[in-house]
């Protein structure tokens, strides 16, 4: 047996965070399951409710590998670089592969523990009379376990070119995100045409795992507009998946059989040594250069807030410039799918499919850019710096929190075009447009306070990271698996209560998506959002006074 997949396997399960995490997901499920499970001697031996309750559980089961299956491989070489062991493995015995392959077994085998944890739940509905195991449960388990495979050799791939565990955290959970929801675009786009796009839009779809469990699912037709769905989705993401798995394992292997022990750092090159259009063009990108020598700040401008610009990535000019760049491509794009979507399928489609594109936005910059915001501080040794300076709490806290507010506004700007472009076709939907962008600043700001809160609670930027990015896809995501089973198991009134919660569904409400109409969400889904925000708002301030008093 490969020693590192019985040290990784071993040292993973005996943490606390493990076991509360094959319990979670046991529990989840199973609870889907009892919610439907027929009373009074009464059972439905048309599996018409046994398909229901599978397809809830199918969803939530998928939204669970997508979210706790990228943690453990994110993580797993890059921290050996920071603990420094990563050079006592190379040196070892064992082969560059081997080790690989150790890290690989040891993610693969705790996800395989996960997915037997729901076995019980996947049982039960195996046993309502309509889930056949040949084609729902199996199907689903084999879709499930090509997505874990994916997952985790992506996850190796980013751990073995990160320096830390925050950026690959970050990275991982980016490109996942990525993964899932970027492929099904270019189809949507094209559906009902036929050539080589319309083929090259399909196959680019098989690397989401989304497609191939909504057939297995029986839901393949749902978001074709009326046209029909194409089948063979297992089919094909099986040998996209695999592709790209081998791929990316290779990708590492060669990683850690090149990595020098000792990196220095790239010589770079002088702007006056390049050419005209490259010193024109850096004249450009650098127009606001971070490193250049500039006056002192003057009195309004919060010194931490200008520290974060100028030492995160994100935040430095150039950075800046090349965001307000894409978002100004996007802005664009958007335009484009806004006027081509109104005269196809109607402002309610694309209204929808912005506002899933401006929280998909959210739910992957605002974590990554906030959880680091106190938790790096102190890891780092800066928190102790910012203590002995005659800033106050407050004032640390509000340029804390206004570094991330800008470029997340310069980000969420980026779709304003769409929204513009819809008002001046219909110029009806002025009132809805309004309603639409209030969630989106609900959401918006949760999700910044989430991030922050958690930065202040966890010493480590990993578990900062982590613990925002599952509260974002619990509070924004999940309820709407009760939508995806409405009727069964979840009534008319259990699925608007929980919708209720769920900031994503309230802007799809504002924005007459199909589906979401009929439940009356507003105002009181900006309530129970603006009191979550309140609760975290204070949290926030009484972790940062705390962790500010002298020790």
């Amino acid at each position: 047996m490969n020693p590192i997949v019985r040290r990784e396997l071993l040292d993973l399960l005996r943490t606390r965070k493990a076991a509360a995490a094959m319990i979670a997901l046991a529990v989840g499920c199973g609870a889907l399951v009892l919610l439907r499970w027929p009373s009074g001697g009464v059972s439905d031996l048309t599996g018409a409710r046994s398909l229901q309750v599978l397809r809830v559980f199918g969803y939530g089961l998928l939204a669970g590998v997508l979210f706790l299956g990228p943690a453990v491989p994110a993580t797993s070489v890059v921290r050996e670089r920071v603990k420094g062991t990563l050079a006592l493995l190379l040196n070892s015995p064992l082969t560059p592969t081997r080790i690989y392959l150790g890290k690989l077994g040891g993610a693969l085998g705790f996800a395989a523990i996960l997915l037997s944890m729901t076995l019980p739940a996947a049982a039960a509905c195996y046993a309502l009379g309509g889930a056949s195991s040949s084609g729902g449960v199996g199907w689903l388990y084999a879709v499930l376990g090509l997505a874990v495979v994916q997952i985790t050799t992506l996850g190796l791939f980013v751990s073995a070119r990160a320096q830390s565990t925050d950026s690959a955290l970050r990275a991982t959970y980016g490109l996942v995100l990525t993964l899932v929801a970027g492929p099904l675009a270019p189809l949507w786009l094209v559906q009902g045409d036929s050539g080589p796009v319309a083929d090259a839009a399909l196959w680019l779809q098989g690397l989401s795992p989304v497609p191939a469990v909504m057939e297995v699912l029986g839901h393949a037709g749902v978001g074709t507009h009326g046209f029909g769905a194409t089948a063979g989705a297992v089919e094909r993401y099986a040998t996209v998946s695999l592709a790209l798995s081998l791929l990316l394992a290779l990708a590492t292997v060669v990683r850690l059989t090149r990595a020098p022990l000792d990196r220095s750092r790239p010589p770079g090159v002088m702007t006056e040594d390049r050419s005209t259009s490259g010193r024109l063009l850096r004249r450009v990108v650098f127009l606001v250069d971070p490193q250049r020598r500039s006056g002192a700040m003057t009195l309004w401008v919060n010194p931490v807030m200008v520290k974060e610009f100028r030492s995160r990535r994100f935040g430095r000019g150039h950075w800046t410039l090349r965001l307000i760049a894409v978002s100004a491509l996007l802005s664009l794009g958007l335009s484009y799918l806004a006027v081509s979507g109104a005269l196809d399928w109607g402002h309610q489609v694309i209204g929808g499919a912005l506002v899933l594109l401006q929280t998909a936005l959210v739910i992957l910059f605002v974590p990554s850019l906030a959880s680091g915001l106190i938790s790096a501080e102190r890891e780092g040794g800066g928190w102790q710096l910012l203590r002995m300076t005659p800033l106050s709490s407050g004032r640390i806290l509000r340029g804390k929190l206004m570094s991330v507010i800008w470029p997340l506004f310069l980000l969420m700007c980026a779709t304003l075009p769409g929204y513009i472009v819809l008002m001046t076709i219909e110029p009806d939907l002025i009132p809805q447009v309004r309603r639409v962008l209030t969630c989106l600043a609900f959401t918006a700001g949760f999700a910044v306070l989430l991030s922050a809160a958690a930065s202040s609670v966890f010493p480590t930027t990993a578990g900062a990271t982590a613990a925002a990015n599952l509260g974002m896809i619990g509070v924004c995501v999940v309820p709407l698996l009760a939508w995806i089973g409405k009727d069964a198991p979840f009534g008319q009134v259990a699925v608007e209560a929980i919708l209720t919660v769920s900031p994503v569904a309230g802007a799809l409400h504002a924005s007459a998506t199909p589906g979401f109409v009929d439940y009356q969400l507003l105002p009181a889904n900006w309530w129970v959002i603006g009191t979550a925000s309140v609760g975290l708002l204070i949290v926030l301030i009484a972790r940062t006074r705390h962790l500010y008093r002298p020790d």
